[in-house]
């Protein structure tokens, strides 16, 4: 199956779109920390990116341009969802589940609702450049700030994560989440833990 071509003959941006879907589920399943939620903000920020193609720069970072999109879609929600009043029954609390807890020094769990006590721009910080692997650059350029607040906030974010899950330079880490290694990889000089 050929690519389709734009009117000017160059392959259709659009068609990119469908290679960084698991990259964005990923980003946004860390942002909204819930399943169904980050299904929906990938699938409003891909209406939003096919709606605005042509304001896409062909030659630039795609991956970029669709998380810039959907860090946006995600803080404009969050900014009106301020203003509603949700699951004040709790029968939504009621349907929550709880995964397996992992073998070792430091569980699933524990990391989780670690990362989850950081501050939004440290996580959005480690989830861009630990997990999803954005160089500092692109990290800064999908947050709209200078690299060196992208470099503070990861530095910050990773210390704040060491405190809160009281990692010493000695301690063993015994994980299987890849995407979770590197988030706290850097977290203690390189070498100084087994994984």
């Amino acid at each position: 199956m050929s690519a389709v071509k734009s009117l000017d003959g160059n392959p259709d941006p659009r068609d990119e779109i469908v290679e960084h879907l698991p990259s964005m589920r990923a980003f946004a399943l860390s942002l909204t920390r819930n399943g169904a939620a980050a299904d929906d903000l990938v699938q409003d920020t891909v209406v939003k990116a096919w709606n605005k193609i042509d304001h896409f720069e062909p030659g630039t970072n795609m991956r970029a341009w669709l998380f810039t999109i959907l860090r946006n879609t995600f803080y404009s929600d969050k900014r009106k969802s301020r203003r509603e009043v949700a699951d004040v029954d709790g029968s939504f609390a009621e349907t929550l589940s709880e995964k397996p807890h992992h073998d070792g020094r430091l569980a699933m769990r524990d990391f989780e609702e670690a990362f989850a006590r950081l501050a939004d721009e440290q996580r959005e910080a480690l989830i861009l450049v630990g997990a999803s692997g954005f160089s500092y650059e692109d990290a800064a350029e999908t947050c709209g700030v200078a690299i060196g607040t992208i470099k503070s906030r990861v530095n910050r974010g990773r210390a704040r994560l060491a405190e809160l899950l009281h990692l010493n330079a000695d301690d063993s880490m015994e994980m299987t989440d890849k995407a979770t290694m590197a988030v706290v990889n850097g977290m203690i000089p390189p070498g100084r833990f087994s994984a």
